[in-house]
């Protein structure tokens, strides 16, 4: 029955491992979207006319680092095993055992773009805007790293693209929406909100493009994913990822619309 659709090949998740050091793909997509944003942040800075420097873009992106890798843990737990850690609190940090959460890692970047801004005394959208345009590189990065490991796979389909998945126990073919976010959330956004970024934009227009931007592809895309087994479907139809996007389409039209009024107020 599966033979006409594409036979996902077992990769094993490990590059490479030197002793107990082991080199993963997952790690490595992440490691490719860091370099890529540092790299495209300073150039950035560079052409800023003084209002960014290189030093900041560090600062700025070891906050965001530890916010993305906090955030997404807790969010992971809090989100999606809240059961488990009420069960077992230390499952928190047993982050060898995987488990992270995007829209966890987004409030971890917030709370450490809050940080970074009074410490520099930027307004905290105008950091927001700064670091918009980067997000989709590492989104679209881990994306990648998702469908190599053979995770977060799609919903059962007969389109001609449909993969079977090894770690599927069912071995049925499925939508590839791993692959799906990796184009909208990573390629589509990060192209809209680069070539924006190349004229002056109202303050929060870029933060809240991107809110905007992935919540709606998210929840797209959440319409060919498989929700995770212990969670399932809330009222038969919506997913938690769903869910966790809607607040970020309605954020992101509230931040453009006060830009735009603030903006006129000044003029």
């Amino acid at each position: 029955m599966t033979t006409q659709y594409l036979q996902f090949p077992d990769i094993d998740p490990v590059i490479f491992s030197i002793g107990p050091v082991a080199v993963r793909w997952y790690g490595l997509m992440y490691l490719i979207g860091f370099v890529a944003a540092m790299y495209i942040a300073n150039k950035a800075a560079d052409k800023s006319e003084g209002l960014w420097t290189r030093e900041q873009v560090s600062d700025l992106l070891f906050y965001g680092f530890l916010g993305v890798i906090l955030g997404g843990r807790i969010g992971y737990v809090l989100f999606y095993q809240f059961e488990l850690f009420l069960a077992e609190p230390l499952y928190l940090f047993k982050i060898w055992q995987g488990g992270m959460s995007f829209h966890g890692g987004l409030l971890g970047v917030i709370t450490a773009i809050l940080i970074f801004a009074k410490k520099e005394g930027k307004h905290f959208l105008t950091v927001g805007d700064f670091v918009a345009p980067l997000v989709p590189i590492g989104l679209g990065m881990g994306r990648l790293g998702n469908f190599i490991n053979s995770e977060l796979w799609g919903r059962p389909t007969d389109v001609p693209w449909a993969v079977v998945f090894p770690t599927d126990p069912e071995q049925l073919p499925r939508h590839p929406s791993q692959l799906y976010e990796f184009f909208l959330e990573g390629v589509v956004l990060f192209f809209i909100l680069y070539f924006m970024s190349k004229k002056k934009q109202p303050l929060g227009m870029l933060s809240g493009v991107f809110l905007i931007g992935y919540g709606v592809f998210r929840m797209f895309v959440e319409a060919f994913r498989e929700p995770d087994d212990h969670l399932g479907f809330f009222f038969e139809f919506i997913s938690m990822g769903q869910i966790l996007s809607l607040p970020m389409v309605i954020i992101g039209l509230f931040i453009i619309i006060y830009g735009s009024k603030r903006q006129a107020n000044a003029k």
